[in-house]
């Protein structure tokens, strides 16, 4: 604990003051103030000035500082306490923290875990399990091992093999390699499903024999994620060789890549691309995939960026990018928000040539009522 009983208290969105001078010890620590936020705390002194602060994003600690005049107080420890309270309380239990390079030991003793980290960004991303990162590569194998079994085609039969041999992975990596079978991989919101993405889907299929695709399962879209897992498989089920997977908290959530939902500046955005990143390289080494499939991006800032840092990054952890030019409709490309925009303008008929009419279908129906009022209800539906 801290030497001295210094108070600890939330900073309000309306208290722009305290708002300002978290933010001016946060740059005194070089720290950059991240945008992405939902709770924020302040340690005051006597007269009232920050000398330490943490915040939260989802279930993420963030923004963590404490003014250099009072290192040595154990500071830190009182405000990691103090969020983590704060985090229980809201029900999260599995938590996830950015911090410096040289800070990473400290949170280490505090029962945090490396994941990954990105030197040249000077971040370190952990978690409070000490093996929620292993647990979940187990948790994709078994889901694949599962869904493989039920696949009657080579292919399938050789990959299944290999993910159920006692083969360590560089050996196993080698066998699939070696069998000629092509493993790849997608990483999908699709808020909704549209013709776009299930044109990638195929293109995808074309270029490998095994495709694993990552649904974005958090709900952080306006489109929940039980809709959108059952659009994106009715959309794709005519292929063969997709195995599904709920992203989870490590592929583009509120942990590994918050900008992929909220506005945030060039810098944050690249960090936390290279973060996903550097998770994902993990998951395609416990899975052997050796190919990425993105579709390009011309509309959305976020991710032209992911895709770029993607397609520069991968080729070095020895996973091909691949970037499908995006499909058309009437000159222009085919995007969900176009789909969200129509939607939101009362202008249904505008969405029938865009989507696949399993898509269609589920938006005339009774049952996407609530869907249909939670975007019109949104000001701006443009993924940025």
């Amino acid at each position: 604990m801290a030497e001295a009983n210094y108070a600890i208290s939330s900073v309000g969105p309306s208290d722009r003051y305290m708002a300002e001078r978290v933010e001016e010890l946060l740059e005194k620590e070089g720290i950059h103030l991240d945008k992405n936020l939902d709770y924020t705390a302040a340690m005051l002194d006597d007269d009232y000035n920050v000398i330490a602060t943490g915040s939260c994003f989802g279930n993420t600690l963030r923004c963590m500082a404490v003014s250099s005049d009072h290192q040595g107080e154990a500071l830190m420890n009182d405000i990691v306490s103090h969020l983590i309270e704060y985090q229980y309380s809201r029900g999260n239990y599995h938590l996830f923290l950015y911090t410096k390079c040289n800070t990473a030991q400290f949170f280490s003793s505090l029962g945090f875990r490396e994941i990954a980290r990105m030197e040249e960004c000077n971040i370190v991303f952990m978690e409070n399990k000490r093996t929620g990162f292993k647990d979940y590569l187990e948790r994709l194998r078994n889901e694949s091992v599962e869904q493989l079994r039920a696949m009657d085609f080579d292919k399938a039969a050789t990959y299944l093999s290999v993910l159920e041999s006692d083969l360590n992975d560089a050996a196993a990596g080698a066998d699939v390699k070696d069998s000629g079978v092509r493993v790849g991989a997608i990483v999908m919101n699709a808020n909704p499903f549209t013709l776009g993405h299930q044109y990638l889907v195929e293109k995808a299929m074309e270029g490998c024999d095994i495709l694993h695709l990552f649904m974005v399962s958090e709900d952080a879209s306006l489109v929940p994620f039980s809709v959108r897992k059952r659009l994106i498989e009715d959309g794709t089920k005519h292929l063969k060789g997709i195995i599904y997977h709920d992203s989870g908290s490590y592929i583009i959530s509120s942990a590994t890549f918050p900008a992929y939902f909220q506005k945030g500046d060039n810098a944050v955005i690249k960090s936390q691309a290279g973060i996903d990143l550097h998770v994902f390289e993990g998951i395609a080494g416990k899975l052997f995939i050796k190919d990425r499939f993105v579709g390009s991006e011309p509309t959305s800032l976020v991710t032209g960026i992911y895709n770029d840092i993607m397609s520069e990054a991968l080729p070095k952890a020895g996973i091909e990018c691949h970037i499908i030019p995006r499909k058309e409709f009437g000159g222009k490309a085919i995007s969900a928000s176009t789909v969200r925009q129509a939607i939101h303008d009362g202008e249904m008929d505008k969405i029938k040539d865009i989507v696949p009419e399993s898509t269609y279908n589920f938006f005339i129906s009774d049952e996407a009522k609530p869907v249909i009022d939670r975007i019109c209800g949104c000001d701006d539906v443009v993924h940025y």
